[in-house]
């Protein structure tokens, strides 16, 4: 495909002020660095405008970017106004993020810009996820993700680019390589630096550019855009530049030459092509010093209004955790007559429901569809919703969590599957520095209405590695909802519910459940995901469990009953947030309470609840709060050690009858 870029006059005129732009900002916010106006991290962009500038001139405002450290350039390049940018490196309310994401994290809706990811190589999934969103709703959209060459290291590089290719999304990934990743440079940290053939090894086109020549950027850029505009599939350009600063201002810069700068320094992309425009009678130096004169203007009435600026209330620090409105409860209709079932075919019923209910709904995770999933939870629906819609994933945990999060963030709604909530830990980059946080760097502008399932817990004989509880993980971070189905109600209707939340929600499902059998309504529908329940009423202590303890601790109600003992039996439910109120009401009528945690004690969810419930109802408590953990031992493999390690419902007899006051 051959295309040109049009140099006319106006276009040089746009190219050039793009880069000082760019250049003149950076200059100004190293100086207000130093004066401490601007804190934390500051990575500035001074040598790369080109590439910024030259990519940015070949996308259309349609499109979307994902941007990495030094995003000032690349924002600036999309439009953003210099007060708002810089607003938000100050901490400002006024912001393009509030304030709340500072210069590393940079979002605007308005220009599509999906904000700078300060973990090395963790856009590209969310870039790719972007793309498989457009591309699964017929948008005409591409998707350009900038990050340097240190993230070629990085496994999520991998994953990304295998995942856009083999489903041919629109993505450009732009490699701005600069020679150094922090203080590594390229020729000491990577086996093979010639990077367009390991771009090109996942079948996409791959070219390598000038990143100091703006014009050589823009023209390979929009051949490329247009390529994957046209069905074409991502596509890589790799552009070598160099930055002339350190790499953040904490940097000593001890690693290379000052000569090399130096040297490098002449080929400044701006020098380079102003003197180009100047030598060949394009442009007067009076147009260039028009273009000066404008700018510095821009960045003194910046620098003014910033310094004027609201800073967002201490009263507004929890806003933008989760979104400030969420859908009504759903209104369970009457019991309809009782069928049999299992906890998996109310898993299964739950997800063809939900994608025949709305056409944005589709899943994916690894062997869900040919294989029917590795619980055979999935088993039938690749036939009955196509491949589409029931998307095999290769094995790569953070590339297809990232790709939910994208495909969340322009409207659809995935169901994500991570086989076991081990495999999840190749995902917590995604799910805790993404997913979660979002919203809160947005300033409220993103949300990911996400839903991510995962079988979790032991008791199948699986060994150390894939006998994990690890619900406390997840119930520590801000901006999730983590649920944990025990009944086949909850089964057949938290997805339901879960898929109408404007913030990520993660199901645990245990595997011990899977085959649970009982009667369920027929008609069974969406429950509400923000209540615990009472699943038996007592007078004496509290039992308060989740998942598979809830039926452990159910189990030992009744033997306790033989003894006169009358235990209140809570399931939790939702893990976050943690529902203080039916939990606090029954320990004020019992006044005892023991927690049933399939976690480790130290550092637990149950350390959590017992510390809520002497905080607030310590004056109605007879005895101390007692909790019910597995050993602190990696889960053994032999039958009988495993069940030594796990909490039982002797354990759980014990416990109780331990309490001061409780024997009868």
């Amino acid at each position: 495909m051959t295309i040109k870029v049009k140099l006319d006059h106006a276009h040089m005129h746009d190219l050039l002020r793009g880069m000082i732009r760019i250049r003149r900002f950076e200059e100004a916010s190293y100086q207000l660095y130093t004066k401490e106006r601007i804190r934390g991290f500051l990575h500035l962009y001074d040598g790369e405008e080109a590439v910024a500038v030259g990519v940015s001139a070949a996308l259309e405002p349609r499109d979307r970017v994902v941007s990495t450290y030094r995003e000032h350039g690349h924002a600036l390049a999309r439009g953003l106004s210099m007060q708002s940018a810089l607003a938000e490196m100050y901490g400002k309310a006024t912001g393009c993020a509030g304030g709340r994401g500072g210069s590393m994290h940079m979002f605007d809706a308005e220009t599509n810009l999906y904000g700078g990811n300060a973990i090395v190589g963790g856009g590209l999934p969310l870039a790719a996820g972007l793309g498989l969103g457009d591309k699964m709703q017929g948008q005409d959209r591409v998707t350009a993700c900038f990050f340097g060459d240190g993230a070629l290291a990085e496994g999520e590089f991998h994953e990304a680019m295998n995942l856009a290719a083999l489903w041919k999304l629109p993505v450009l990934f732009v490699l701005e390589n600069n020679l150094y990743a922090m203080g590594s440079a390229v020729a000491r940290v990577q086996a093979n630096t010639d990077f367009v053939p390991r771009a090109g090894s996942y079948g996409m086109p791959a070219e390598s550019v000038d990143g100091n020549d703006v014009v050589a950027v823009e023209a390979a850029a929009r051949r490329q855009v247009a390529a994957a505009r046209a069905g074409g599939g991502p596509q890589f350009l790799e552009c070598r530049t160099y930055r002339v600063r350190p790499h953040s201002m904490f940097d000593a810069e001890k690693y290379r030459d000052k000569a090399e700068v130096e040297e490098w320094r002449k080929k400044s992309p701006i020098v380079r092509f102003q003197s180009w425009l100047l030598d060949n009678n394009l442009m007067h130096q009076e147009e260039v010093d028009a273009i000066e004169a404008e700018v510095e203007a821009q960045v003194s009435n910046a620098i003014a209004a910033c310094e004027q600026a609201p800073w967002e209330p201490v009263e507004d620090l929890l806003r933008h955790v989760v979104a400030e409105t969420r859908p009504a409860p759903p209104q369970a209709p009457a019991p309809g007559a009782p069928v049999d079932s299992t906890y998996r075919e109310c898993c299964r019923a739950a997800i063809t429901e939900a994608l025949l209910r709305d056409d944005r709904v589709f899943m994916m995770g690894e062997d869900i569809g040919a294989y029917g999933g590795c619980y055979a939870v999935s088993m039938g629906l690749l036939k009955e919703f196509g491949p589409d819609r029931i998307r095999d994933t290769p094995l790569s945990e953070s590339a297809f969590t990232g790709a939910g999060i994208g495909a969340a963030l322009v409207g659809m709604r995935p169901i994500v599957e991570i086989m076991t909530v081990n495999f999840s830990l190749l995902a917590l980059d995604q799910i805790l520095n993404t997913a979660a946080t979002i919203r809160h760097m947005s300033g409220g502008q993103f949300g990911v209405p996400l839903v991510i399932r995962m079988a979790t817990g032991a008791g199948r004989q699986l060994a150390a590695q894939h006998s994990h509880s690890l619900e406390a993980f997840f119930a520590h971070i801000p901006g999730l909802r983590v649920v944990a189905p025990a009944t086949l109600e909850d089964a057949r209707g938290m997805l339901a519910t879960a898929l109408q939340e404007p913030d990520p929600v993660i199901i645990l499902e245990h595997v011990m459940l899977y085959n649970m059998a009982g009667k369920i309504a027929g008609n069974a529908g969406a429950v509400d995901i923000d209540r615990a329940a009472v699943r038996r009423p007592g007078r004496d202590v509290t039992l308060i469990a989740w998942s598979n303890c809830l039926w452990k601790s159910l189990e030992a109600a009744e033997a306790l009953a033989k003894d006169g003992i009358e235990a209140e039996v809570i399931d939790l439910r939702v893990l976050r947030p943690l529902d203080d109120a039916t939990i606090l009401e029954s320990v004020r009528r019992t006044r005892r309470a023991v927690i049933v945690d399939e976690g480790w004690r130290s550092g637990s969810l149950s350390a959590e609840i017992a510390a809520r419930v002497q905080e607030a109802g310590f004056w109605h408590l007879d005895a101390p709060v007692g909790r019910v953990c597995s050993a602190e031992v990696p889960v053994p493999y032999p039958k009988h050690l495993e069940t030594a390690a796990l909490p039982q419902v002797e354990d759980i007899v014990a416990a109780v009858k331990a309490l001061p006051g409780i024997a009868r």
